[in-house]
């Protein structure tokens, strides 16, 4: 039974309200002063607090900051007769979870009682019957014939929802949302692979992809005439995105959200670079060979984004004042956020931040992430803490009070993988989980995204028997031997490189200061 502890020094005047309540199911406990209310807490804590703000002795502010002192988690419903500002002002300050201005009627207690105490099983059930209604609706739309404008929407929904279920305790819709999800992944993997080819040639039906969305959605930002911030996050999920909007949003208002697609690999050697340099990697590799370094060479992959950038500005007539800030540490992020009045000098200013991508990567590698990272909940769930405690937050608060455009996006996404399928090959072959390239390959063809002509896809080739191939959906590529022992270790990790929703549509957000 839901318990509440009630301090009025007039409780009984109350007493048909704690009736009212009784009624309901619900076991009130009054007493007559703050430090009576005290005294039962140390007794044992109930569900929620009701307390009157001016009560003789020990006041309902002083009561207050010393029930969050010892009980910092404790809702606590303060009820005052004064609306005057300071008081509401010591009082969201002492962290109430609500207050109500009196008189107060039963109706008014019994919702707010309902609010804090069975908020939960409300949510639940509200999420449960929702995506009850909307299964069907979504069902009937999904088809590997759909536009990509139409793939996004659906993706859009399908995260909704993921959302929205991770309040509900049902069990069972979980399960009947996971397999719509995975059947949704199936037909986008199948639509995605059937249409790639035609997009590299030139299809007019293409979504925006790696090499184009620069073009397409960032250059003409910059000629506003005002600084433009360009946040890339790596593999940064839609899902994350939206996870963590409410906190960014708090500075800065959105102004347009997109989807747009990555190339294949979805790895940052492939799709930044690809991104950066307006060209697929072929292409950088044939037009600017000094920039682009192979797997199987020595060298950070990504070394030489900044000069890809120029040279894609320069291509596209953009002569303005630009700066490349690459963030692989706190202190850095915070000489940076220090620096941002004189960036506002700059047409363009490109931050990026690889946090993500290496919270993906440790989800393999340490066994405390593992842990703290062992759902999509949970994962998001530290994208989140990671934001609230980094300098990136630091950065885009300043920036709220500017007039720059502030874009957010990123060069892939992740998928938590959960399936084995077995690839052969010699020691060149790429060590990716999601992707694999290199000669002697053995697999079966049936399981995979294959690429036999690595040219056809614009794809660097090392030889003329040199495919590539990707897993689809939530696959993972093992080795047969010692099979059991890389499916117990890489089982249920964040991985990228292949073809699924998750890795492929990636978030792009055009934001302003709301100053």
């Amino acid at each position: 039974m839901t318990t509440i502890l009630w301090a009025d020094d007039e409780i009984e005047l109350l007493k048909p309200h704690i009736l009212f309540l009784e009624e309901h199911g619900y076991h009130v406990v009054p007493v007559q002063s703050g430090r009576d209310a005290l005294d039962e807490l140390e007794g044992g804590l109930p569900d929620l607090v009701f307390l009157d703000e001016q009560m003789a002795g020990l006041s309902g502010i002083d009561t207050l900051r010393r029930i969050k002192e010892r009980w910092p988690q404790l809702p606590v419903v303060m009820i005052t007769k004064s609306e005057e500002e300071h008081i509401m002002e010591d009082a969201l300050g002492g962290k109430i979870s609500d207050y109500l201005i009196k008189p107060v009627n039963p109706n008014q207690i019994l919702l707010t009682v309902k609010k804090h105490t069975e908020m939960r099983r409300l949510q639940s059930e509200h999420s449960t019957q929702g995506y009850q209604q909307q299964f069907r609706e979504i069902g009937t739309q999904l088809s590997d014939r759909m536009s990509s404008d139409e793939w996004m929407e659906v993706y859009r929904r399908l995260v909704y929802w993921d959302l929205e279920l991770a309040r509900s305790d049902d069990d069972n819709i979980h399960d009947i949302f996971r397999s719509q999800w995975r059947d949704a992944n199936q037909l986008f993997c199948r639509w995605y692979e059937r249409n790639y080819e035609a997009w590299l040639g030139g299809s007019e039906e293409k979504p925006t992809l790696s090499p184009m969305v620069l073009n397409e959605k960032l250059f003409p930002l910059l000629k506003e005439g005002r600084p433009t911030f360009l946040i890339v996050i790596d593999n940064f999920r839609y899902d994350q995105w939206k996870y963590v909007q409410s906190v960014i949003e708090q500075y800065l208002r959105t102004v347009r959200e997109d989807l747009y697609m990555t190339i294949l690999p979805t790895t940052t050697q492939f799709a930044r670079n690809a991104m950066f340099a307006g060209l697929m990697p072929s292409e950088i590799e044939r037009k600017y060979p000094q920039y682009w370094i192979n797997e199987d060479e020595e060298g950070y992959k990504n070394e030489y984004e900044h000069e890809l950038l120029d040279e894609n500005l320069r291509r596209h007539g953009l002569n303005i004042k630009h700066s490349y800030h690459k963030v692989l540490n706190a202190q850095y992020g915070k000489r940076l956020s220090e620096r941002l009045g004189e960036l506002m000098h700059n047409g363009l200013n490109v931050i990026i931040y690889n946090f993500i991508d290496m919270l993906s990567h440790a989800s393999t590698d340490s066994d405390i992430v593992r842990e703290l990272a062992d759902s999509e909940v949970a994962y998001r769930s530290l994208t989140l803490s990671w934001l609230e405690h980094s300098p990136l937050l630091e950065i885009l608060k300043v920036l709220g009070n500017s007039d720059a455009n502030v874009v957010i996006t990123t060069d892939h996404g992740s998928v938590r993988v959960d399936r084995a399928v077995r690839v052969r090959g010699d020691r060149a072959i790429s060590v990716n989980l999601r992707y694999k390239q290199g000669r002697l390959m053995d697999y079966n063809a049936k399981e995979v995204y294959e690429v036999k002509d690595a040219a056809r896809v614009f794809l660097p080739k090392r030889h003329v028997t040199s495919p590539y191939i990707f897993a689809r959906g939530t696959d993972f590529f093992v080795y047969p031997n010692n099979m059991n022992q890389f499916v117990q270790y890489y089982g249920g990790t964040f991985q990228h490189g292949g073809v699924s929703m998750e890795e492929v549509m990636v978030p792009f957000v055009v934001m302003r200061g709301k100053g």
